[in-house]
């Protein structure tokens, strides 16, 4: 029993551990109003049954009650910071994205191994006399490898290359734009058109319907058909035109056949039909010149400065043909005066096409001057990332060819450890353009080997110590895949440089990147995850692009210009020698 007067803490508890209320408690009203504790007799008998009930007091009792809404509060912040974290990470970085202005470049340096940049490396700074440890601007953005093969094959081709690219997905060797069941696939290019209003563009070397354009653009079961890509390309389909703007060579697919401009296997006239489409037509050095750089108003555009491919860096006439340089700077240019006052950005293909080809000819000296090329469209795109910290710059290759080595064993003696750069230095053009001066030309095997003698050798390979042998045998070779062999060996043995093929090989790839969460691609990826990077930073949906366009005809109607071993349409095609003509 517990009496009057005594403090409530000290009041006995039952078996139970709990204060059982009990009428005894307090005798009389008396004894709560001589208590004291409370002011109110209505207030004591409640605090006095709550503290005989609880065990404390009421005022403990509120004290505690604020406690755990307090952290009850906490708890509930916490969640709904999880919840949105969670939230950002699986679909608000979508909305995010595409709520803030990105660009994305993305480079290709087509067939471009490690090798390949070590040897180009070497040769810039033995040749200019640079430090030791020079770096390309390659090296110094240096964030990872890529991984290359296709759905088909661990060699890939650069079709099935560039639609891992674009589609974010493997696909067969020969697949432009399509999936392994020959169906459309959505690329990020046509995305970032339709669901972020975005302006895009393609600038390469190689024809502007080659397999890596051809990809971002177009959707075709075989990358032979490149009547058909010219005709995605200027907006022939349901998504209507999604490039803006083109730079490139290929003209021929684009002009009415049968034309000895044209290597079209119908009669459409696509430059008729892309100007009825709103695009601007360009094919010489002058109309690219007159091109204000820091304006819109040329959007849409198509320039097409060579018949087949543009000439390789080592060949290029600069009044006639602009550097891959020039055509990216000016493309920087015009796409962010397309978007300055907008909320979009852009997106941009850039490809280096003619490191590939060279390589495909085992020409160290053309394959060196295209690197350097490439570097130089790096350097300017990297100045426009400084300038522009909402931009992304992503550079790889689709694939490595050649089979190339900063080595090469001359005979069956113990090789020595050397390679020589300055057996490139004094090449003045690719073998592609001394096989053409040199088929068809005479038939008269007198003037053939002094030709061979007197200019091609020591005037345009820089051979002065070319052997009888070795003259005759490119003076009397008929057949342009064995005088290219015969040219690429003269070269390749004297700098010490080594093929294993003339097509590509499964070797990993480096991977570069600058700007805007390039340290994101930090390591070795799948070629894949290079197209999901840009989806995720873009915050893009393919797959409602994929579903725009199952229906569109993925089979040209004509025949396609078969590509034969070597590419032996690539360097025999007479649209890309009209001299020859």
């Amino acid at each position: 029993m517990a009496q009057a007067g005594v403090p409530y803490a000290a009041v006995p508890r039952g078996s139970d551990g709990r204060v059982h209320f009990s009428d005894e408690v307090h005798e009389s009203d008396a004894d709560v109003e001589d208590n004291g504790l409370f002011e109110h007799r209505e207030t004591m008998e409640v605090a006095d049954n709550d503290t005989l009930y609880y065990g404390m007091s009421l005022g403990t009792r509120r004290r505690m009650r604020k406690g755990r809404v307090f952290w009850a509060t906490v708890v509930c912040l916490v969640v709904v910071s999880v919840v949105g974290i969670f939230w950002l990470y699986f679909d608000g970085i979508n909305w995010m994205q595409r709520s803030k202005k990105r660009n994305v470049i993305l480079m290709v340096s087509d067939g471009f191994g490690p090798a390949s940049e070590t040897m180009a490396r070497n040769f810039v700074q033995q040749v200019h006399g640079l430090p030791v440890g020079y770096q390309s601007p390659l090296d110094e953005i240096l964030v990872g490898s890529s991984r290359t093969r296709s759905s088909d094959s661990l060699v890939t081709d650069s079709a099935a290359g560039a639609t891992a690219l674009s589609c974010r997905m493997k696909s067969y060797n020969g697949a432009i734009g399509v999936d392994p069941e020959r169906m459309p696939c959505g690329t990020v290019l046509e995305a970032a058109k339709l669901q972020r209003n975005m302006a895009t563009g393609l600038v390469v070397t190689s024809r502007i319907t080659h397999a890596t354009p051809g990809a971002f653009s177009a959707h075709v079961t075989h990358r032979d058909m490149e009547d058909l890509i010219a005709e995605y390309q200027i907006g022939n389909y349901s998504l209507g035109p999604m490039v803006d703007l083109m730079f490139g060579g290929g003209r021929c697919h684009f002009e009415a056949g049968p034309h000895v401009n044209s290597c079209r296997t119908d009669a459409r006239d696509l430059l008729s039909e892309a100007r009825a489409n709103g695009f601007r037509t360009l094919d010489s050095r002058s109309d690219f010149d007159a091109l204000d750089a820091n304006s819109a108003q040329s959007l849409p555009l198509l320039g097409t400065f060579a018949a087949s491919h543009m000439d390789y860096e080592i060949d290029r006439d600069p009044k006639q043909q602009p550097s891959l340089a020039e055509m990216t700077n000016k493309a920087l240019g015009i796409l962010s005066a397309a978007t300055k006052n907008t909320n979009s950005g852009f997106f941009l293909m850039v490809e280096g096409s003619r490191i590939d080809m060279a390589a495909h000819t085992n020409d160290p000296a053309a394959h060196v001057r295209e690197i350097v090329a490439y570097w130089d469209a790096i350097s300017a795109v990297r100045a426009y990332v400084d300038a522009h910290p909402d931009t992304v710059l992503i550079s790889v290759s689709d694939h490595e060819t050649g089979g190339f080595s900063v080595a090469k064993q001359l005979g069956p003696e113990y090789p020595e450890y050397l390679w020589n750069p300055f057996a490139l230095e004094p090449v003045k053009h690719s073998i592609e353009y001394v096989s053409s001066k040199l088929l068809g030309q005479t038939t008269d095997s007198a003037k053939q080997y002094e030709f061979v003698r007197d200019t091609v050798f020591p005037k345009w390979m820089g051979i002065k110590d070319a052997s009888h042998e070795e003259i005759l045998a490119v003076a009397q070779e008929a057949d342009s895949v064995q005088l290219r062999q015969l040219l690429s060996t003269a070269i390749s043995d004297r700098a010490q440089l080594g093929w294993a093929t003339h097509g590509h090989s499964a070797v990993d790839v480096n991977l570069y990147a600058y700007g805007k969460d390039a340290h994101l691609l930090r390591g070795s990826h799948e070629n894949t995850d290079i197209g999901d990077f840009i989806v995720q930073a873009l915050g893009l949906n393919l797959e409602q692009i994929t579903s725009l366009i199952k229906n569109d005809k993925v089979v040209q109607d004509t025949p396609a210009i078969k590509q034969a071993w070597m590419g032996r349409r690539d360097l025999d095609a007479p649209e890309h020698h009209p001299h020859m003509h």
